[in-house]
C-alpha cells in the first residue's frame, strides 16, 4: 500500500504539522519563523497565508529551486543562508531573538510531532490493519508521529540514504549526534542531528532504520513513475528504495504500507510546442 502524502497540501505531508503548529499555539504579531530544507518552509508559507499570519522562511543555498519559488509564492519572506539545514537553522533561530517571531521547528517540537502523527491515524483508518509501514527519515518528525501513534500495533521501520544516517548513527550512539549528510536527498532527508523529542520515541517504538544508496533511490523514483505515474521527489520515494533492493523483505502475506512523503523536485520536464 503507498500513502501518497506527495497529493497533500504543498506537495508533501509536512502541511499537517505546520497547521497542528499555527493552530494550537498563539502566534504573534511579528508571524511566524522556520528553517527548512524546503518542504516544510513551503508547508509554514502556505498555512501562514491561509490563517494570515506573516511567515519567514530559511533555507539554504543548496535548496531545490521550485521549492524556493513556491515558498515565494505562498507570499512568505525567503532569506538564503549557509549550504546545509544546520546553517539555514542557526539564521533562523537568531531572526526569532531579533523579531519576537514564533519558531516552527521542522521536526523536534510537540506541535509538528503531532501534526505528522496523523499520517498514522489517516493511514490505519483508510486501509486497516497494517504489519508494517516503511518511512523516510530526516530529522524523524514524520516517523517519530507515526511511530507514537501505532505504538508498536504496526512496526514501523525508517529509511535513510546511506549519505544522510542520521537517526541510524543516533541509534548506534544512544543519543542523538551530529552527522555528515550529503547525496540525492539531502534537501530533505539532511537534517544533521535527529530531533530529540522524536528520539525518546524511536528507542521505544522503532526497531530498526535500514540504509539504502542513491542509485536504489533513483530507481525507486523511476518505478513510481513507470508504474504508477507517479512524481516523487528523492527523500519521497526513499521509502520505496527500500523494498525495491531488498534492505526489507516482507513475509508472505504481510501488509506493508509505504509512505511516499514528497513530490517537489525540478526534476520533471515537459514538450513544449513547435510550429
Amino acid at each position: 500500500m503507498f500513502k501518497l502524502e506527495l497529493m497533500q497540501h504543498t506537495g508533501s505531508f509536512k502541511a499537517r504539522g505546520a497547521f497542528a503548529s499555527l493552530l494550537l499555539r498563539d502566534v504573534p504579531p511579528a508571524g511566524v519563523v522556520a528553517a527548512s530544507g524546503g518542504n516544510h518552509g513551503i508547508a509554514v508559507a502556505y498555512a501562514a497565508k491561509t490563517l494570515g499570519k506573516p511567515a519567514t522562511i530559511f533555507v539554504p543555498q543548496t535548496a531545490v529551486e521550485k521549492k524556493k519559488a513556491l515558498i515565494r509564492g505562498y507570499g512568505a519572506t525567503l532569506v538564503e543562508a549557509g549550504e546545509r539545514y544546520a546553517d539555514a537553522l542557526e539564521a533562523s533561530e537568531a531572526f526569532v531573538k531579533e523579531s519576537g517571531a514564533m519558531a516552527v521547528h521542522a521536526y523536534d517540537q510537540r506541535e509538528t510531532l503531532l501534526g505528522q502523527g496523523t499520517v498514522g491515524a489517516e493511514l490505519e483508518e483508510q486501509a486497516g490493519r497494517v504489519d508494517t509501514v516503511l518511512v523516510a527519515v530526516g530529522g524523524g518528525g514524520l516517523i517519530g508521529g507515526v511511530a507514537a501513534w501505532f505504538a508498536g500495533d504496526a512496526q514501523v521501520i525508517g529509511v535513510e540514504p546511506d549519505l544522510a544516517p542520521t537517526l541510524h548513527r543516533a541509534l548506534e550512539a544512544g543519543e542523538p549526534v551530529d552527522v555528515d549528510v550529503g547525496g540525492i536527498a539531502m534537501n530533505s532527508l539532511g537534517a544533521r542531528r535527529a530531533g530529540a523529542m522524536m528520539f525518546e520515541i524511536a528507542k521505544k517504538w522503532i526497531p530498526r532504520v535500514l540504509l539504502v544508496s542513491d542509485d536504489a533511490i533513483v530507481t525507486a523514483q523511476k518505478t513510481l513513475w513507470d508504474a504508477l505515474r507517479v512524481v516523487a521527489e528523492p527523500g519521497g520515494a526513499t521509502a520505496l528504495a527500500a523494498l525495491l533492493s531488498r534492505q526489507y523483505v516482507p513475509r508472505p502475506g504481510e501488509r506493508v504500507a509505504v509512505v511516499v512523503c514528497g513530490a517537489n523536485t525540478d526534476a520533471v520536464s515537459f514538450e513544449e510546442k513547435t510550429r
